[in-house]
């Protein structure tokens, strides 16, 4: 495959971005389905060192394993004549090879998988772009002028945006981008902050797109980025919704969003190409979907006013849009060829907190999901909708006993805990890293590696405190 470097001429062909070049260097773009991609990036003295030990370490838990292979035997045979052993043992024997059944299902669905074209000008349909945006300065300007630059008709497009309250610079920005870029942008501003939910609500009552888009005001859509978001619309009418491919921005500037960068390829271009093979893509992100305008409204008053647990639903409206849609019976799909680059906490307060909302999301989605995907919600088959949902579920209904079973590992045998963890996440990391290495680099791969010892053993605790605080509101991570 051709590699090449993207730079911001490339990016933007009248070069009136505000972008700076090494924000774009610090990027990566797929210019087509079948070019690779390749960014320069310097080489970190810490990076590699983060490296180098993440190997040395894994190198440390497969020799642990070979020289305690009479220890695991014993502790083996131990849990089998104990009371709750054997019952354990044959329930993750059963989920183990459940899962590796719908791993190797997603992973012919993935090779199955192709995107849609763009359709020509005239086929494009009116589109609103709605930017909600609560405190982030200038990113705000960058994201409306990278939405302006797109290859899309103007006149077939309403771009709206929305301040949400902010208590920095932002509705400074919207002003300067509302003053270069004139009519192509209106600009709206909320009296108090009333939450992401509310300022996207206030977009979808004021557009006049047959499509929404919604994109976070800290991301960068690609020039052709908008006319293949919104193509499966034209050529599916089944289709309710579609996710874009999500990628990390500020992946040069810290260690995390190195290793988020390698996470977000595998999470949406391998598992959501999958899941748009089933039309059930679970999830629509904040950074970029798309959204039929039908499919908005028919389920707008419920989705304004969620609850859980008697209180008003403050997050996770993507997932829970998402949700609604596939309820009505829609097809929701993933275009692999709608890149959009976000930036990512940099710091693990931001990251746990982000998790952590997340998390909760998919718990209140998954409840939300039981009531309907076993009916008759949809046309065809609902074979891969159920699939997908048995298979969230299994994870958060195994997360109580895995976590007790994991402390009781520890407390017993600890060396044969981390030992077997390392070799655990040596043998599935491997894949996120061969995945990635296809897909675009090397160098980049390894990250891999570190993301997985890195969640495991600092954010194991996520799940549970999820599930046990799925009822509390907050965004979280505002004011960080």
């Amino acid at each position: 495959m051709k590699s090449e470097t993207i730079i911001s001429e490339q990016f933007y062909a009248n070069g009136s971005s505000a972008i700076s070049e090494k924000t774009l260097n610090g990027s990566f773009f797929r210019t087509n389905e079948r070019t690779k991609v390749h960014v320069e990036r310097p080489t970190s003295p810490f990076g590699l060192a983060v490296l180098v030990a993440t190997f040395l370490l894994l190198i440390a838990g497969l020799v642990s394993v070979f020289l305690l292979q009479d220890d695991f035997e014993q502790f083996h045979f131990e849990r089998i004549a104990s009371t709750w052993g054997l019952p354990f043992l044959v329930i993750t024997t059963i989920l183990f090879f459940y899962q590796a059944g719908v791993f190797l299902y997603s992973s012919y669905l993935y090779l199955r998988y192709k995107a849609i074209p763009s359709v020509s000008d005239d086929l494009l349909p009116i589109c609103t772009i709605i930017v909600p945006a609560y405190n982030e300065g200038k990113l705000v300007w960058d994201t409306l002028l990278s939405l302006a630059d797109s290859d899309y008709p103007a006149e077939k497009l309403q771009l709206l945006a929305i301040d949400d309250g902010s208590k920095d610079d932002t509705w400074y920005w919207m002003q300067e981008a509302k003053a270069k870029l004139g009519d192509r942008v209106t600009i709206f501003q909320q009296p108090k902050n009333q939450g992401k939910r509310q300022a996207l609500y206030r977009g979808f009552k004021l557009g006049t797109g047959e499509i929404f888009v919604t994109v976070d005001s800290d991301s960068i859509v690609k020039k052709d980025t908008l006319r293949n978001l919104v193509s499966p619309f034209v050529v599916n009418k089944k289709c309710g919704a579609v996710a874009g491919n999500v990628q990390v921005l500020n992946n040069k500037k810290a260690i995390l969003p190195k290793m988020l960068n390698v996470s977000f390829v595998m999470s949406f271009e391998f598992q959501r190409s999958a899941e748009s093979e089933l039309g059930s893509v679970l999830c629509t992100p904040g950074a970029l979907a798309a959204y039929r305008r039908d499919a908005v409204f028919n389920c707008l008053p419920e989705w304004i006013n969620q609850t859980f647990m008697g209180e008003p639903s403050d997050i996770g409206e993507d997932r829970a849009l998402t949700n609604m849609i596939l309820k009505q019976g829609f097809e929701v799909k993933f275009q692999r060829n709608a890149v959009v680059l976000t930036n990512v906490p940099e710091e693990y307060k931001g990251l746990y907190k982000m998790f952590i909302r997340w998390a909760r999301s998919n718990v209140r989605e998954n409840l939300m999901m039981a009531k309907y995907v076993f009916t008759d919600f949809r046309k065809g088959s609902k074979f891969g909708a159920r699939m997908l949902f048995l298979n969230q579920f299994f994870k958060i209904a195994m997360t109580y006993p895995f976590i007790l079973f994991m402390f009781y590992f520890i407390a017993v045998h600890p060396v044969l805990f981390l030992s077997s963890t390392l070799v655990a996440i040596l043998m599935f990391s491997t894949f996120s890293m061969v995945f990635y290495a296809k897909r675009y680099t090397l160098s980049e791969s390894f990250w891999a590696y570190s993301y997985s010892v890195f969640y495991t053993f600092s954010l194991f605790w996520i799940g549970p405190y999820a599930i046990a605080t799925a009822n509390k509101k907050g965004w979280l991570t505002r004011g960080l």
